[in-house]
């Protein structure tokens, strides 16, 4: 038996038949990607009508995580909630049969499939992901023509949907930098392509775009990339120098707000400032990071913890084993010991299982006794202390 029986997501399942390396050298930030592949339960795996109907009528999910948007008339929050952000489903239900489009936001957080899915594309792009869901009722359209701030890409899910993709008023937005209709111009239509089940499409930030659904109700899956920036890595390791060098911490030219203020003699200070930061040496403290909020930022995912634990006795050395799928890890040395980095804390181990440790978070599946570098006594001392930390899984 495979030691995991999820479905095994990935950015090359989500945008076969295009491969990674394609879609990173010539779409990603660049230009849109739209893929047909003519497969209308592709995504079935991931959500369903009726897993919108449970969420909807079980969790009590709450206004803004629930809303309701329409082109055609304004709707508020007011038309749809009860005792300040409580839903009144039945109103909800009411308002999209009349032309709302009902909006879920992090899904992800409630649905476990959407929650490995999400963890999947964290693995390979090193920034979270969340899913916003869109049902939308038969000829309607959500929300009005407007750029995102992050990159998405669309998973159509049920029935079709027309997209419309127009100019790019502000290339890379940054968060602040939202979308103002007053300001952005739309532009003319640069695309227009229909999605079907099991289609997906990725849309880069800053891109000005609308959808509109077909003779059926549509659901689709927006999956939003939050993406850190060469902005953020600058601003901290600004901040790390002002730290750590005094110079950068000098009070600005008395006076600078004088009318008769000389900026001349500000500049020669403000280059010299500037070549500071451009000798400085070492970028490794501020990548370091943004590398451990990332790691921190992926809460675990260890449904079946609790049979794990109960199958610990039945652990021989023959047993086969696995990492859990799309674990999210970083490993560094530190005072003679490695530190995993995972869920949030630190996990430490003898430097001496360095290339046991390695081999097993590596492998989808292998037998205890196939662990490199340790005796027998090592393996499986390793072995059940990884499935007790949740990064080993015995298959069940």
């Amino acid at each position: 038996m495979s030691v995991s029986s999820e479905v095994p997501t990935s950015l090359e399942w989500l945008i076969s038949p295009i491969g990674r390396d394609a879609f990173f050298n010539e779409y990603w930030e660049k230009r849109p990607l739209v893929v047909r592949r003519g497969q209308p339960d592709y995504f079935g795996s991931l959500l369903s009508l009726d897993e919108i109907d449970r969420v909807l009528t079980t969790q009590d999910l709450r206004y803004p995580n629930v809303t309701l948007k329409n082109a055609a008339r304004n709707v508020t929050a007011r038309d749809y909630t009860a005792r300040g952000d409580a839903l009144d489903v039945a109103r909800v239900y009411q308002l999209f049969e009349e032309g709302s489009t009902i909006t879920l936001a992090f899904l992800d957080s409630v649905v476990p499939a959407l929650a490995a899915f999400c963890r999947s594309l964290e693995r390979e792009f090193s920034f979270p992901f969340q899913t916003n869901i869109y049902l939308t009722p038969p000829r309607a359209q959500g929300a009005r023509f407007h750029y995102d701030t992050h990159d998405v890409f669309v998973l159509q899910v049920v029935n079709s949907k027309k997209w419309t993709l127009y100019g790019t008023p502000v290339e890379s937005p940054l968060s602040s930098q939202e979308f103002d209709a007053s300001l952005h111009p739309r532009g003319e239509p640069t695309l227009e392509f229909g999605l079907e089940p099991g289609d997906v499409a990725y849309v880069p930030r800053g891109l000005v775009h609308d959808a509109q659904s077909g003779k059926e109700l549509s659901l689709h899956i927006t999956a939003g990339v939050l993406a850190r920036t060469w902005s953020d890595l600058l601003l901290e390791y600004v901040a790390d120098a002002c730290l750590n060098d005094p110079a950068f911490r000098k009070s600005l030219p008395a006076g600078f707000a004088r009318p008769d203020f000389d900026r001349a003699q500000a500049r020669p200070t403000f280059q010299c400032l500037l070549r500071k930061l451009s000798e400085r040496p070492d970028l490794d403290p501020v990548f370091d990071g943004f590398v451990d909020d990332f790691i921190s930022s992926c809460p675990p995912l260890l449904r079946g913890q609790m049979a794990q634990m109960s199958g610990l006795d039945r652990v021989t050395m023959d047993s086969v084993v696995g990492a859990r799928p799309n674990l999210i890890y970083y490993l560094r040395a530190e005072d003679g010991l490695l530190c995993l980095e995972c869920y949030g804390r630190s996990i430490k181990f003898p430097a001496r299982a360095g290339e046991a440790l390695r081999f097993a978070l590596g492998k989808s599946q292998f037998a205890i006794r196939d662990l490199p570098g340790l005796d027998d006594t090592g393996k499986m001392t390793l072995a059940r202390r990884l499935i007790r930390e949740g990064l080993l899984l015995i298959p069940m």
